[in-house]
């Protein structure tokens, strides 16, 4: 028998086709599925989510059972659950498919190892690797083309000598009876050495040693190496007086690599990299081309026999992934920024990619940011991994750094800010996978603040990463554009951040591209300080926990400030029919979009423009209306994230979402001019949308205090996921109350151009000190430098980020702005 505890996810697009076919009936159908899956909270679907299934009937291969089998694989149903479900509707013909489809799983062929594409020089050795797990006596055999390779019957084919023959596209069968299964092609290169030159070597022996030369006969060749093999490469030079050699890996010398061979026995992750080699006499030096070496995993299998390779660990996994990114701008008494916005959007879609899921906020005030972080530490749990990045001002006293918020006075003290160490200890509790502190901000000394903090012992985790945006007692910059600025951290993270590198390396990289650029040097310089013991990476792929429960439960904190409001169309009197649309940019920023849908005739012109808004929000009400998001102070929306190519009528953004205390209310005023009237006339209609984004977890609200790490010394928090009581909390019974909760999808969006978004809707932020009186006023300090970065504005959240071209570093004019916001002596 099958394992019927597996995810509705493994089975194949084949048998997930022949159920939806059984279930696109109206009599015992999909919508029948839909209703039997509420008993497990979790599968259960919104109204909403079942239109959007209905509709799949307008597309030409489309089927709402389709879509609504998607969705409950998204949400990790198991085979078992939907067994259980087509049981309860008495859906024997689906029962029955689903039964002998699993029963006879564990007969069927799967490809564990593809090949892949190799290069090689000639005369050298290559080997392509195929591995599948099935039924006892599989059988494999190689193709080249459509030609069958003799002897090519393993799962491995070597090639040795390589030569040009062995050119070509490559791909196995893998049998066994009746079932056959090919796997992906894989391409051979092989590339010609070059040729000695007889005169050049003449000339060479000839000569006095005075007037020698040097030169690189056989260059080093890029690697695929499987983890705990050898690795071989080798550079081969001619020269007089004899030439010597040095090895260098990630551009530090290798010790003892004093040959034209390099051999490394039984590799691992760490051996990954750029390797070069040095070749040098009396009178040159010549440097041979940079080859990057791959280590790649490969599994040994029950049953298998792997020559040359032992048993190797699996690769490490996350739980979850969950990010919260604080920018702050508009600070109310200090001088402001402007690369937070541009940076924390940058990171986002950065960090979407990875699958994170991510929450992006600007400007809080010290209530707001420790709530904030308080829910974001009540998101993660064990095996996750959490990433928290912060732009604005900041500093650091004795090795504890501060974050300052927008209400910080002007003569701030640790009162009045966020303490790093105490969110690391937090962050701990939660017993995460992987801890990173991302610090864009500066950290010189305050001079105001002569308080040291005193945290509680650290935990001996090995799971801590801390970036931070600049040295100790130096500031962090950021490069004013035109209307936008980006920091340098952000500028040179972007491009290393979606490498497949342990965190650790990655960053390493980032300092080293930041070192190598002129005019940052001596200004800013990244500082890495770790104690990741495993090579763990922000691209490591999401595996499920022990516990779906809590995993469950997380995708609903995720989606309870996820939620964007539904699109809405309003019937005036005259006939006008106009079309209300939402989008995220932020977590806490949503722009409103308005379009005229339709008009009779015999109007002339008309246009729909909001006015009345709630209480508590940053509207600036010249701003409103406008024609384009640019003009409504939205620099990073584009068009391109509306579902429709015509362009809408206007736009309207709405800031500080967090701090909205009742549900968002304005008015649509209708104008229009009849075709036989010179007069305008109005229409109004009030609307109201709920909280929407993360209005909906009441930021505001005073909270019962969360201890501070420096009171808990060997406690662990008491909050638990697998152990969590939904009803108690308040947001979440205003969303039982107002029937929303089964609307929240486990994810995905719920409306276009929604910012990646994840919480919770507990509630246990710190205490909030009262301000002291000012001591002594912070002032701002800027710099200018004549150049920096060339690159266009930040991408759209339907863009793809690009690499910072270092090429043309030293092209630009720019303003060099420091982050630091008090004179230092």
């Amino acid at each position: 028998m099958g394992d019927w505890n597996l995810p509705l996810g493994t089975l194949g697009e084949g048998v997930l086709s022949r159920l939806s076919d059984m279930l696109d009936n109206s009599t015992c159908g999909w919508r029948q599925l839909a209703t039997a899956v509420t008993d497990q909270p979790h599968l259960r679907c919104s109204e909403k989510e079942l239109m959007n299934c209905s509709l799949q009937v307008l597309s030409a291969k489309g089927s709402p059972s389709r879509s609504l089998l998607a969705k409950l694989a998204d949400r990790s149903c198991s085979l078992g659950v939907l067994l259980q479900c087509l049981k309860k509707m008495d859906h024997r013909e689906a029962v029955r498919y689903l039964t002998d489809t699993v029963a006879g799983s564990a007969g069927h062929i799967s490809i564990l190892v593809q090949p892949r594409s190799q290069n090689a020089p000639e005369g050298g050795r290559l080997m392509l690797t195929c591995r599948a797990s099935g039924p006892t006596g599989l059988a494999y055999q190689w193709f080249k083309e459509k030609e069958e390779i003799p002897k090519g019957s393993s799962p491995e084919l070597v090639f040795s000598p390589l030569s040009a023959a062995h050119n070509g596209y490559y791909i196995c069968r893998i049998s066994q009876g009746d079932q056959f299964l090919f796997s992906q092609w894989a391409k051979v290169s092989v590339a010609q050495s070059p040729t000695s030159s007889s005169s050049a070597l003449l000339q060479a022996s000839f000569l006095p040693s005075t007037v020698s030369g040097l030169r690189i006969t056989t260059q080093p060749w890029p690697m695929e190496v499987a983890e705990r093999d050898l690795l071989l490469l080798e550079c081969v030079a001619e020269g007089n007086p004899p030439p010597q050699y040095q090895w260098y890996h990630n551009k530090e010398p290798v010790s003892q690599a004093h040959q034209s061979c390099l051999k490394i026995n039984c590799v691992t992750t760490a051996d990954r990299g750029t390797y070069r080699c040095r070749v040098y006499n009396l009178y040159h030096e010549l440097w041979s081309d940079p080859v990057h070496v791959e280590i790649v995993f490969i599994f040994c299998i029950t049953g298998l026999f792997l020559p040359n390779l032992s048993f190797a660990p699996s690769p490490p996994a996350a739980t979850d992934k969950v990010a919260l990114l604080m920018g702050n701008m508009n600070y109310q008494h200090h001088r402001q920024l402007r690369a937070p916005m541009a940076d924390v959007h940058e990171l986002t879609n950065l960090l979407r990619q990875l699958d994170f899921k991510v929450v992006s906020l600007l400007d809080l005030d010290r209530h707001e940011m420790q709530s904030a972080v308080t829910e974001f530490l009540l998101l993660l749990d064990r095996g996750v991994y959490g990433l928290l990045y912060f732009a604005g001002h900041g500093y650091e006293n004795y090795g504890n750094s501060f974050m300052v918020p927008i209400d910080a006075p002007a003569s701030y003290t640790s009162e009045h800010c966020l303490w790093v160490q105490d969110v690391l200890q937090r962050m701990q509790e939660r017993k995460t996978g992987l801890n990173v502190f991302l610090l864009d901000m500066c950290r010189k000394r305050n001079f105001n603040d002569d308080i040291i903090p005193q945290p509680g012992p650290l935990k001996v985790t090995a799971n801590i990463v801390f970036g931070y945006a600049t040295c100790v007692d130096a500031e962090a910059y950021e490069v004013n554009k035109g209307s936008l600025s980006n920091g340098i951290f952000i500028s040179f993270l972007r491009q290393r951040l979606l490498e497949d590198e342990k965190v650790t390396v990655m960053l390493d990289r980032v300092a080293e591209d930041m070192g190598q650029c002129e005019i940052t040097r001596g200004r800013q310089a990244l500082e890495l300080r770790s104690n990741l013991s495993e090579r763990r990476a922000l691209t490591d792929r999401i595996q499920g926990s022990d516990c779906p429960e809590a995993t469950s439960a997380r995708n609903l904190q995720w989606a309870i400030a996820h939620v964007l409001p539904e699109r809405k169309y309003l019937q005036f009197d005259c006939g006008v029919r106009v079309q209300l649309g939402f989008a995220a940019e932020f977590s806490n920023i949503m722009i409103i979009y308005t379009r005229v849908l339709e008009k009779p005739a015999n109007v002339l012109t008309c246009s729909a423009q909001l006015t009345d808004f709630s209480e508590g929000l940053e509207v600036d009400l010249k701003m409103t209306n406008q024609e384009s998001p640019q003009d409504a102070g939205s620099l990073l929306f584009t068009l391109d994230n509306l579902p429709f190519p015509e362009p809408v009528c206007l736009y309207t953004r709405l800031s500080a979402l967090q701090r909205l205390k009742k549900d968002l209310t304005f008015t649509v005023c209708l104008h229009y001019q009849y075709s036989n009237m010179d007069e305008e006339v109005q229409e109004r209609q009030t609307v109201t949308v709920g909280k929407p984004l993360v209005a909906k977890l009441n930021l505001h609200e005073p909270r019962q205090p969360y201890p501070s790490s420096s009171s808990i010394s060997s406690s662990t928090s008491s909050f638990d996921l697998r152990s969590l009581s939904l009803a108690e909390s308040s947001s979440f019974s205003e969303c039982l109350e107002s029937g929303s909760l089964a609307s929240f999808p486990a994810s995905e969006t719920s409306s276009v151009g929604s910012a990646s978004t994840c919480w919770s809707y507990y509630s246990h932020p710190g205490d909030f000190p009262d301000t002291t009186a000012p001591r002594k006023v912070n002032l701002p300090e800027e710099t200018l430098s004549p150049e920096f970065l060339d690159e266009d504005r930040p991408k759209s959240l339907s863009e793809k980020p690009l690499s910072l071209p270092h090429e043309h570093l030293d092209d630009l004019t720019f303003s060099f702005h420091s982050k630091q916001n008090f004179h230092s002596c």
